[in-house]
């Protein structure tokens, strides 16, 4: 029997002492940044402590904590599924009468409940791959992926506005009616234009911004919700 987990849970993320690290031979000081922020994330010590692969874990768990869009029984495809933190908490949540299958280019450590395909999906033959796998078509494709960033905000925009647009086809291909589309992109200036390109084809489509997302990251998430399916083909002309 499948169990819904809410983010809330395990216990409170403040009040922990704060830890600095020294800039040691060979640490640059943004290397020491990045490790200090690690250490001194709630969600990194809560993911641990969980058994959680990541903390993106906990990005989904509160998306879908206020959107409910996992449930027992679905079909889930994880794009870009490396080290498996959203597809751990897809498979809690869908149980064992649903079906989870990530897909990335880097192998992924096995896991109870989910398939790990070692792929580019934009192989041509990935979706037919998927949905055979599933054994159907998917109720939800999600992606947290990101390109490599640059530091230069815009670029890194654009990167990732791209990414999320090549998703967002992907999905088109393989998602049943009704089904859902959850996706990472930065803010920018021009995630209007996938916006206004995925409310062609989902009946709601909106931007959200979970708790774990930090404070100073330009990082959202967007959500698509009631897949209007895939338009019909006009009839080849004799």
């Amino acid at each position: 029997m499948s169990e819904r987990r809410g983010a809330g849970g395990g216990g409170s993320i403040r009040g922990e002492l704060k830890q600095r690290v020294k800039t040691g031979r060979g640490r640059t000081l943004s290397q020491k940044r990045w490790l200090e922020r690690q250490l001194n994330d709630p969600y990194v010590a809560r993911a641990k402590r969980e058994g959680y692969r990541s903390r993106a874990a906990f990005k989904l768990l509160e998306i879908d904590e206020r959107y409910h869009i996992l449930k027992p029984g679905q079909r889930v495809v994880d794009l870009g599924a490396a080290p498996g933190g959203w597809s751990q908490v897809a498979a809690k949540v869908v149980g064992p009468q649903g079906r989870v299958v990530g897909i990335d280019l880097l192998e992924i450590e096995p896991m109870t409940g989910v398939e790990f395909i070692t792929l580019d999906f934009l192989d041509p033959s990935a979706p037919e791959l998927l949905t055979d796998r599933l054994g159907g078509p998917a109720d939800i494709v999600m992606s947290d992926m990101a390109a490599n960033t640059t530091g230069h905000k815009k670029t890194d925009h654009l990167r990732i506005i791209g990414l999320a647009e090549t998703a967002a086809h992907f999905a088109r291909e393989i998602l049943a009616p009704g089904g859902a589309y959850v996706a990472k992109v930065f803010q920018g200036g021009t995630e209007g234009t996938l916006l206004a390109d995925l409310k062609r084809d989902f009946a709601s489509v909106r931007h959200v911004k979970p708790p774990a997302s930090r404070a100073d990251s330009s990082e959202l998430y967007v959500l698509a919700t009631g897949y209007r399916g895939a338009p019909a083909q006009e009839p080849e002309e004799d």
